[in-house]
C-alpha cells in the first residue's frame, strides 16, 4: 500500500551513496528538458487535479524554450489548496547558507502569494529549514524579476526540496531557477566529506561466523534467548551503536561462543555487563521522556529488563539506565522510509556469498536474531500475532541451530515468519531454495477454495486449461495421491497469512505447483470421482497474474453494464483517466467499483473527490517511534475531500474479496468514508500499512507490514480485513454455470435503490 500524507509524496527520489558521492547537475531547473510521455519539465512533480494546473509555457517564458506554468482553474478555489510543483536534489555538499533563486512574472495573483519555495530536510524527510516567499509578498500582476531564498546549511541536511507554489487564485510563471552554496554554482561547490562509520570497518565476519554448534542444551538455550534479547535492546537503544561505532553483528559473533558456555545466570549476566559496558559511555537523556499514553497505540515488550530469571539487578539496573537514556538521534541500523515513516532496515549484511546457500551456525543464529528483534520493536502489530513473541525465541533457537541443508534453513526462516500472522510477510519469490522445493511447474488452472472445497475456477491460459479436461467447478479431491485436507495441514505453518481466508488462497495458489511437469489428480464431478493426468508449465508460459484478480493488464478499467450501471475496476485504472471516467458516470444509475484486485495506480484521494460532498476522516496511523523503538504513536486522522463539481449522486457498490489486499484495502477504506457507500462481497486479506523489507543472512529476503493502519475511532484492519456490509460469496453453482455472484449482486443493490 501506498499512503500519501503530504502532496510532497509523488517525488522524483535520488540516492547518492557515499562511495559514490560526485558533483551532479540539478534536474531541468531551467525547464528546458521535457519527460518524452508526459511532456513535463524531466525530473518534476506536482499533484493531480488538486484545482491547479501545472505545465510548461513555450509563450510566456523569461528565457530559452519554456517556463513552468502554475495557474487555479478552480471556480472558487477549494480553502487550503494550493499549486506547487517540486523537485528534490541530494545534498552531497557543503556549506554554510543554500541559495535558491529564480525569475517570477504573475497574473492576477489574488487571495494568496506567488513566490518559489525551498525546504532542507535531515536523513529521516523531517524539515530542518523552510522558506516559500510569503513574507515577500508577490501579489497582482508582475513583470518579470529575479528573487532569492537563503537557509543556513545544517549538518543533518540529507534532500534539498525546491519549486514554485501558488496558494492563491491567478497565473504564476517560473523560469531559469538556480542552487547555490555560499554563492557559488553547485558544480562549485565542496564536496561534502565521505563519512566512514567504525562499523563497516569491522569486516571479521563478512562471509562466516567460524561457529560449530551441536544439540542445544536447556541451560544453553536459555542463555542465547538471554543473549538476543540483550543484543537486540542494545542494536536499537544504545546511542553508540546509532551513532555507526560498532558492527553489532561481528559484537553477537564475538560474544556467542561465551555467552553460549555460561553455567550459571550470574556468569552470563556478568559477560553481558561487561559486553554493554564496553560499548562506550551512555550519556544522560534529558529529553527521554515516556510518551503520552493518549497517543500510543503499543509499547515495547520489555519486562524481561527486570526479570531476576533472566538477569542479575546489576544487569538489570544497567539495561534499565540504558531504557532511560536511549539514542535521540538518527541511527545506523534503522531510518523512517522518506514521507511514509515506515522502518526502513538500513546496513544489515545479507550474507549472500555463504558457501551452498546455507549460512553457518553462528550466522544462522543471526538471523533469528535480526528478525526476532525487528519485529519485537518496530512491527506495529504485534500486539495482533496472539502469542507471546518472548516465548517464540528460545522456541526457534534449536531448530535454527538444527538447520543443515540450505531447505531447512529456509523453512525454519518461512516459519518463523509465518508466526507473525501478516500476509505481507512472505519470503520473495526468486529465493532459489525456495523456488526449487516447491517446484517450477504450474497447473494451467487456477484453484480456489469455495465452500470449503479446492475448486477449479479459472484458466491460466484459453488453450492449455482447457487441455487438461478440467472443468470450471470441479472440486480436487488428492494432488499426487495425498489428499488435500492433508496438504492444507502441512502447508499451513509455511503460509504467511493475516486471517484463515487468505492463508487458504494463498495455500491454493500453490497447491498444484510442483517439481515435475505431470501431476496426478482425483476431482469430484456430478458426485463422482474421476482421475485426471494434466501438464504442469513455467510460470512463464500462464497468466498468473488472475491471482491478483487481473486477467487483462490492458483491459478498459471503466465499461457500463445492462441498465446504465458503471463498472470500474480498479485492477487496470489509472489516474489520468477519473475526469472522463466519472463525466461519463454522472448519468448513471449507480457506480461499482470493483477492488477484487490490487489497483494499478494510486487513486484514493483522485477517486473520492468525485464522490464526496464534504471531508471525511477515512484513517489513521500508528507509526514507529524510532527515538523510543517498541513504540508506535498514533497520528491524527487523514482525510478525503471533495473535488470542484457535484458529488455523485447515484448509489455507490464496492466490491471486496480475499485478492483485496494492501492498497486494495486502503482504498476501500477511503471509499467507506462515503456516504451511502455499500461494501459487497467477502473478507479482505487484512494486510495493510506501508512494506518494510527485510533481508537476512544468505539473502533471504522478507517484508513486513510497517504501519499500523486504522479507522479513525480505532478499529482494527489487520487481520480483520474490510469487512463487508453485505456479504456474498461464490458458490459452486454459480462457478459451474460461469456467474459473477458478487456483481450480481451488487446490480441487484443498485437496481432496488434506484425504483421509486
Amino acid at each position: 500500500m501506498k499512503l500519501c500524507y503530504f502532496w510532497l509524496v509523488p517525488l522524483l527520489v535520488t540516492s547518492l551513496t557515499a562511495q559514490a558521492q560526485q558533483a551532479v547537475p540539478a534536474p531541468g531547473l531551467d525547464f528546458e528538458q521535457l519527460n518524452n510521455k508526459t511532456h513535463q519539465p524531466s525530473g518534476w512533480r506536482a499533484p493531480a487535479d488538486n484545482g491547479y494546473q501545472v505545465t510548461v509555457d513555450s509563450v510566456v517564458k523569461y528565457q530559452g524554450r519554456y517556463s513552468l506554468r502554475i495557474q487555479s482553474v478552480a471556480t472558487p478555489r477549494q480553502e487550503g489548496t494550493y499549486g506547487v510543483a517540486t523537485v528534490q536534489l541530494p545534498v552531497y555538499f557543503q556549506g554554510k547558507t543554500v541559495q535558491l533563486h529564480g525569475y517570477l512574472k504573475t497574473r492576477n495573483v489574488l487571495n494568496g502569494t506567488a513566490g518559489i519555495w525551498l525546504r532542507l530536510n535531515d536523513g529521516q524527510g523531517k524539515a530542518v529549514a523552510f522558506d516559500n516567499m510569503h513574507l515577500q509578498n508577490v501579489q497582482g500582476t508582475t513583470d518579470w524579476k529575479r528573487y532569492t531564498i537563503s537557509l543556513p546549511l545544517a549538518p543533518e541536511v540529507q534532500e534539498i526540496l525546491l519549486g514554485g507554489t501558488l496558494p492563491a487564485t491567478g497565473t504564476m510563471w517560473v523560469d531559469q531557477l538556480e542552487v547555490t552554496v555560499d554563492d557559488k554554482p553547485l558544480a562549485q561547490a565542496a564536496l561534502r566529506p565521505v563519512k566512514h562509520y567504525k562499523a563497516e570497518q569491522d569486516t571479521s565476519f563478512s562471509r562466516a561466523s567460524g561457529i560449530s554448534l551441536g544439540k542445544l542444551s536447556k541451560q544453553q538455550v536459555e542463555n542465547l534467548a538471554v543473549l538476543g534479547r540483550v543484543w537486540g535492546f542494545a542494536k536499537y537503544y544504545h546511542p553508540a551503536v546509532a551513532a555507526g561505532e560498532h558492527n553489532l553483528d561481528a559484537c553477537l559473533l564475538r560474544l556467542l561462543p561465551q555467552v553460549l558456555a555460561s553455567a550459571s545466570l550470574k556468569a552470563r549476566s556478568q559477560l553481558l555487563s561487561a559486553w554493554l559496558t564496553s560499548l562506550g559511555p551512555i550519556p544522560a537523556c534529558a529529553a527521554c521522556q515516556e510518551p503520552a499514553a493518549d497517543s500510543t497505540r503499543l509499547q515495547p515488550d520489555l519486562a524481561w529488563l527486570t526479570d531476576k530469571r533472566q538477569v542479575t539487578p546489576a544487569l538489570s539496573q544497567q539495561l534499565t539506565y540504558l531504557r532511560a537514556h536511549r539514542n535521540q538521534g538518527p541511527h545506523y541500523y534503522v531510518a523512517a522510509a522518506p514521507y511514509a515513516g515506515n522502518p526502513l532496515f538500513q546496513h544489515e549484511n545479507a550474507y549472500a556469498q555463504v558457501p551452498g546457500n546455507l549460512p553457518d551456525d553462528g550466522l544462522r543464529l543471526l538471523a533469528l536474531y535480526r528478525y526476532w528483534n525487528m519485529i519485537a520493536y518496530f512491527f506495529p502489530y504485534r500486539y495482533a500475532i496472539e502469542e507471546d513473541w518472548q516465548r517464540v525465541l528460545p522456541e526457534f533457537l534449536p531448530r535454527f541451530v538444527a538447520a543443515r541443508t540450505a531447505e531447512q534453513y529456509r523453512l525454519a526462516v518461512l516459519s518463523l515468519v509465518t508466526r507473525i500472522n501478516d500476509t505481507h510477510a512472505y519470503i520473495l519469490p526468486n529465493d532459489p531454495v525456495l523456488s526449487a522445493y516447491w517446484g517450477s511447474y504450474f497447473a494451467p488452472v487456477q484453484i480456489r477454495f469455495v465452500e470449503g472445497q479446492a475448486v477449479v475456477t479459472e484458466y491460466y491460459d484459453p488453450s492449455l486449461g482447457p487441455a487438461t479436461g478440467l472443468l470450471k467447478g470441479d472440486v480436487v479431491v488428492s494432488v499426487d495421491g495425498r489428499p488435500v485436507a492433508e496438504l492444507i495441514a502441512q502447508r499451513r505453518p509455511l503460509t504467511p497469512a493475516s486471517n484463515e481466508v487468505t492463508r487458504l488462497r494463498n495455500i491454493a495458489r500453490e497447491l498444484l505447483r510442483g517439481r515435475t511437469p505431470q501431476l496426478q489428480l482425483v476431482v469430484q464431478r456430478a458426485g463422482r470421482e474421476l482421475p485426471f493426468t494434466i501438464t504442469r508449465y513455467p510460470a512463464g508460459q500462464l497468466n498468473l497474474a488472475l491471482n491478483n484478480g487481473t486477467p487483462d493488464p490492458k483491459a478498459p478499467a471503466w465499461h457500463k453494464l445492462p441498465g446504465n450501471i458503471g463498472h470500474l475496476t480498479l485492477g487496470t485504472i489509472r489516474n489520468k483517466e477519473l475526469p472522463a471516467i466519472m463525466q461519463d458516470a454522472q448519468a448513471t444509475k449507480g457506480l461499482i467499483i470493483d477492488i477484487r484486485n490490487y489497483p494499478s495506480d494510486f487513486v484514493v484521494f483522485a477517486l473520492t473527490k468525485y464522490l464526496l460532498a464534504q471531508p471525511a476522516d477515512f484513517v489513521r496511523f500508528s507509526e514507529p517511534q524510532f527515538t523510543y523503538p517498541g513504540v508506535f504513536k498514533l497520528a491524527a486522522p487523514l482525510q478525503v475531500v471533495p473535488g470542484r463539481g457535484p458529488a455523485y449522486a447515484g448509489k455507490v457498490v464496492v466490491l471486496v474479496n480475499e485478492l483485496s489486499q494492501s492498497q486494495s484495502e486502503y482504498t476501500a477504506m477511503a471509499l467507506q468514508a462515503v456516504p451511502g457507500v455499500t461494501v459487497v462481497g467477502s473478507t479482505t486479506a487484512g494486510a495493510d500499512g506501508n512494506v518494510s523489507a527485510i533481508v537476512l543472512p544468505g539473502n533471504v529476503n522478507t517484508r513486513i507490514s510497517g504501519l499500523g493502519v486504522y479507522y479513525p475511532d480505532g478499529r482494527e484492519t489487520q487481520r480483520v480485513g474490510i469487512v463487508p456490509d453485505l456479504e456474498v460469496k461464490p458458490t459452486l453453482k454459480g462457478i459451474r454455470e460461469g456467474r459473477d455472484e458478487v456483481l450480481e449482486r451488487a446490480v441487484e443493490l443498485i437496481t432496488k435503490a434506484s425504483i421509486p
